[in-house]
């Protein structure tokens, strides 16, 4: 089965999650050097809360965009923003998403985790997603992905798959 923290740059991760920690007064883990695995963050809602809240950098999303089965111009629209605004924070040093770009980027990173898991292997969970579902209104899941309402239709299908309940 296909791993999604082997595909990962563990050190980009380690890095940006460790700032959030030594950011966020409160709040205490017993070892913020260990390394964090994205399985550890995407399982950790309050990791994920300080990483919406700092917004997320650009690093951290280019890690999940490398792995994540979407083009430049999927993510300019999933995140409403243009390519070449994505191209610009690229060039930038230490750019930091917006929380609301943030937020987003890890949605469709539980996402890709999530189809990932169910299919075991990213060129299934493509196919899967751009194939019209019969459960979501005959839509391809990958057009519902623009919205949190919508993704978490594509989650649900995802999880009924998962234990064998096909529509």
């Amino acid at each position: 089965m296909y791993k999604w923290e082997d595909s990962i740059e563990g050190e980009t991760l380690n890095e940006a999650m460790v700032s959030y920690i030594n950011q966020s007064p409160g709040i205490f883990y017993s070892d913020a050097k260990k390394r964090i695995s994205y399985r550890d963050f995407l399982s950790d809602k309050m990791l994920i809360i300080l990483a919406i809240r700092s917004g997320i950098p650009y690093s951290f999303f280019e890690a999940i965009s490398n792995f994540a089965p979407f083009s430049e111009s999927d993510w300019a629209d999933f995140l409403d923003i243009s390519t070449k605004s994505l191209q610009r924070y690229k060039a930038s040093e230490d750019h930091h998403f917006k929380p609301i770009h943030s937020e987003k980027i890890i949605e469709i990173a539980e996402v890709t985790q999530m189809g990932v898991d169910v299919f075991g292997d990213m060129e299934k969970f493509r196919l899967w997603l751009d194939t019209p579902n019969f459960a979501l209104g005959n839509l391809k899941p990958f057009d519902l992905l623009k919205d949190s309402y919508g993704k978490e239709m594509v989650m649900s299908e995802l999880v009924r798959i998962d234990h064998g309940i096909l529509a």
